[in-house]
């Protein structure tokens, strides 16, 4: 993936900015007070500085001291769209995310950087098969498929028809129809089958984007069809910033606040919870 970025041609949805209370400016001492809460996408930035967001990066540190002050970086707007112009973006995924963006949920695709880090991951590791719970339009599962070997396979479930077809459109047009295997149903069915089919610890590498209540059952199924050393991502681990605010309590929320605490203790699998996109949490199966 060496294609050149024009970063004028880059299209994002609306983003949401969580800004935590241990906030400032590089070289600025002004603390900040996050917004009251609004759901996710209607989001009003606090009242930062107009010199904090125009060229200053934004910086926190833990609550905790006795993590020693360290200060990591905030996105901000611009800081993104810097990120964003050093993702090495295909032409052929470029295209796919500017068709998403024009349909209805173009929030659910993942962003380019994310996919760029998947990616990477099915190549550190040498996957050649990998499972994807969750398509929407296949930006992901495109990126995947793009640096497999020819003789890799994907295994990409997802429940809705439309987002689906759009998907086989694009692996068509990206010459790798040969390597993905587009299962049309509930995931959950898909990969039961899979395992009934004696397809145990096969599978190097698995992705799960998909309905966030269903996230515990995911990931059994997945460690019953990853090999031992293989890789489990799980997307949106920290939702929008809402499993870290105590006063937020609906279903979805709750649910990916148990499943984190769950990893937190789980003894099969070495985790990593990395801040891209909307959070992931990288697992080894041990």
């Amino acid at each position: 993936m060496t294609a050149s970025v024009i970063h004028a041609g880059w299209m994002f949805p609306p983003l949401s900015i969580f800004v935590p209370y241990r906030l400032c400016c590089t070289h600025c001492t002004t603390f900040v007070k996050p917004p009251n809460f609004l759901p996710f996408g209607q989001q009003k930035s606090a009242p930062l500085t107009t010199s904090c967001l125009s060229h200053k990066a934004l910086t926190t540190a833990a609550s905790d001291h006795n993590y020693g002050n360290k200060q990591v970086i905030s996105l901000t707007p611009r800081m993104y769209d810097y990120l964003l112009a050093n993702v090495r973006e295909p032409p052929i995924l470029r295209e796919l995310r500017e068709e998403t963006a024009t349909m209805r949920g173009s929030q659910m695709q993942v962003s380019p950087d994310q996919a760029q880090l998947l990616a990477m991951l099915v190549q550190i590791l040498g996957a050649k098969r990998c499972i994807e719970v969750g398509v929407y339009t296949g930006y992901s599962s495109l990126a995947v498929a793009l640096v497999l070997p020819d003789s890799g396979i994907l295994v990409a479930c997802e429940r809705d028809k439309n987002s689906l077809e759009v998907a086989n459109k694009y692996y068509d047009r990206a010459g790798v129809s040969h390597k993905m295997d587009a299962r049309h149903g509930l995931a959950v069915d898909t990969l039961n089958s899979m395992i009934e089919n004696g397809e145990g610890c096969s599978y190097d590498f698995a992705f799960v984007d998909a309905e966030k209540r269903m996230y515990r059952e995911y990931f059994e199924l997945l460690l019953k069809l990853v090999r031992p050393g293989g890789v489990i991502v799980i997307d949106n681990v920290l939702w929008h910033g809402k499993v870290a605010d105590p006063l937020v309590d609906d279903k979805k929320t709750k649910s990916i606040r148990s499943f984190n605490r769950a990893l937190m203790d789980d003894v099969r699998v070495s985790i990593s919870m990395v801040p891209v996109g909307d959070g992931m949490t990288i697992c080894r199966k041990r």
